[in-house]
């Protein structure tokens, strides 16, 4: 069944081998996700694997992802984190029951766990204490919540002169350009501490460090530009 949002055509697929031919026998003609702007905006014009379209460069970044960052070896490395990010929130459990001895919510334990594994597997460090942590948590929030706005000009182009007026082009600028100096200061930290020290043989390389390690395309064949690099940062 075909239908029309706005401008955009969706096929609804009500059988099971409707739904095999398009994810699997046609996947490359219904691989493309419906553009939107604000992803654009937030993702470097889109060149994140997430919102990308497919293509080359989809297959190459795709092919960086997979092989260097989420290879069942690279996901093993990074089993110390897990653990000990596990044993700290048990540990946080215990400490609130024995103050309290009452029922705990464990919603805020289990994402601050979900958020601390993420973070030191991505930039090697956490960013959940002091102002700087208040700061990151408060963008990462408004990122996700833009991702999940109804945003009418991609639907109905001559009505994209709303988003002016309710500010969600403003909104959408201005977390686009924080999340781009936090990703800097990132890469400019990481690179500076590499000048200067090693890694040990026996320590895991952080997705930052992988990153840098084939931007200039030896390892993969093409060159990594610094707004891919943070494109994929921002998606993972």
């Amino acid at each position: 069944m075909l239908l029309h949002l706005g401008s955009k055509p969706v096929l609804i697929a009500s059988s099971v081998e409707a739904a095999r031919d398009i994810t699997k026998t046609h996947d490359h003609v219904w691989s493309n996700r419906p553009k939107s702007s604000i992803a654009t905006g937030l993702s470097y014009g889109s060149k994140d694997v997430a919102f990308t379209p497919y293509g080359e460069y989809w297959r190459q970044i795709r092919s960086v992802s997979v092989l260097h960052l989420l290879s069942n070896k690279r996901v093993q490395s990074y089993r110390d984190v897990r653990e000990e990010e596990t044993s700290n929130m048990i540990e946080k459990i215990r400490q609130e029951y024995d103050s309290s001895n009452s029922v705990i919510d464990l919603r805020d334990l289990l994402s601050c766990m979900t958020n601390n594994i993420i973070s030191r597997v991505a930039t090697g460090r956490t960013y959940n204490e002091g102002e700087s942590g208040i700061v990151v948590k408060a963008l990462l929030e408004e990122l996700l919540e833009l991702l999940g706005i109804f945003n009418i000009g991609d639907y109905i182009p001559w009505l994209k002169w709303v988003n002016k007026i309710t500010g969600l082009n403003t909104r959408v600028k201005k977390v686009a350009k924080d999340l781009d100096a936090f990703l800097e200061s990132v890469i400019e930290e990481r690179m500076i501490r590499n000048k200067k020290e090693e890694y040990s043989a026996g320590e895991a390389k952080d997705f930052v460090d992988i990153l840098l390690e084939i931007q200039n395309g030896k390892e993969t064949g093409f060159p990594l530009q610094r707004d891919s690099l943070k494109a994929i940062l921002l998606v993972i």
